[in-house]
């Protein structure tokens, strides 16, 4: 197994018992961790203790929020046992934690908690009937569809809003860097763009480049998306569409003519099993010209620079499992490849430390 050296925490012990012990309860109330912190920062309790420097009470929490001290009391002492903040027995005055600091501050962790709690939390209920049944029971809690790719224009707005969030605060962050490898490095002037979503990546790619065309190929649900996205955008005569099931059997990816350089894949394998990816690199390589080249940007957690980033993929996983389709997840170095190679491709390098963590695996026809 492929391990960055980040993850050197991953092989042996950390802990002593008193902290393995603490862990364990930790877990054990992980809900209602997670609940009095997302209220806490909601009612914009750590908002202030942040802003007043170590100089605010209960009391004087209380009349800045307008909350019960019941409330207040209640959430103020389950911070203290999370770690978001501390106080100074004496005075009885609050100060923020660098835990409590990092969940105003970082955006991955803004982020993290709005898709936990609006997409995820009353799905991951259904866990394990998802695990059992390899289907997304947890889908339910928003409506009857196979996957939510089905069902993601009719989410809650709050719901989408916050899986929108989520999905283009990972990809995004990474497009910059992208661009210079897919479109400067490898000069690229035609790509397709398999699972493209509402665009973003093909409106990147048009406003950087003004020769290149885009193909964006997704559901046909998602391509009336992608139309009203770009819509009087630059580039936005460069871009096309065209929507077919790539699961579908029978669906093909249209060859290009005059070839293609690029086929391009950005968080879209993870939606699928490993079977299923199989077969979408076999369809992209019947679509290939003798010099394309297929590039796949993930965020695979076994190539991390940091070991929080791989604690957020390997739970992301479970969204995968309980909300999305029930197959299929973040994979790793080695899944990815074996999936790459039954599809009659091979890695030709692999870019890592992209943006939030993704690395680009370029792949081309195998050699026989």
């Amino acid at each position: 197994m492929h391990l960055s050296p980040a993850l050197e925490p991953y092989t042996k012990e950390q802990l002593n018992a008193r902290q393995a012990q603490r862990l364990a309860e930790f877990i054990a109330f992980a809900p209602a961790v997670f609940q009095a912190t997302r209220l806490i920062i909601k009612f914009g309790i750590l908002d202030l203790i942040r802003d007043n420097d170590g100089m605010l009470t209960r009391d004087g929490i209380v009349k800045k929020t307008g909350l019960s001290d019941y409330a207040v009391k209640c959430l103020l002492e389950a911070s203290l046992s999370i770690g978001t903040t501390y106080v100074d027995p004496e005075t009885e005055r609050f100060s923020i934690s660098k835990t409590g600091w990092f969940l105003l501050n970082d955006n991955a962790a803004k982020v993290n908690m709005a898709f936990s709690h609006d997409v995820n939390y009353l799905g991951w209920y259904r866990l394990e009937e998802s695990l059992l049944n390899g289907k997304p029971e947890g889908l339910k809690t928003f409506g009857d569809w196979p996957t939510v790719y089905q069902g993601l224009s009719q989410l809650p707005d709050q719901a989408k809003k916050s899986w929108f969030d989520f999905d283009h605060f990972y990809s995004d962050s990474s497009f910059d860097e992208a661009v210079e490898i897919v479109l400067r490095k490898n000069n690229v002037k035609s790509l397709y763009d398999i699972g493209g979503n509402t665009g973003k990546w093909a409106l990147k790619c048009v406003e950087s480049d003004s020769d290149v065309q885009v193909t964006v190929i997704d559901l046909p649900a998602q391509i009336e998306m992608l139309k009203e996205n770009i819509k009087g955008k630059n580039g936005e005569n460069r871009i096309s569409g065209v929507g077919i099931d790539i699961l579908d059997p029978d669906s093909k990816i249209p060859p290009r003519e005059g070839g293609l350089d690029a086929i391009w894949m950005s968080q879209f394998l993870d939606c699928f099993s490993m079977e299923q990816i199989v077969c979408i690199l076999q369809k992209a390589k019947a679509a290939m010209s003798p010099g394309t080249r297929v590039y796949i940007m993930e965020t695979v957690w076994d190539r991390q620079r940091f070991e929080p980033a791989t604690f957020c993929l390997t739970m992301t996983s479970l969204y995968f499992s309980a909300i999305a389709n029930g197959n299929s997840k973040m994979y790793n170095t080695e899944d990815l490849q074996s999936c790459i190679e039954k599809a009659g491709l091979e890695i030709e390098e692999i870019y890592d430390n992209l943006g939030q963590g993704h690395s680009i695996i370029k792949c081309k026809q195998k050699n026989i």
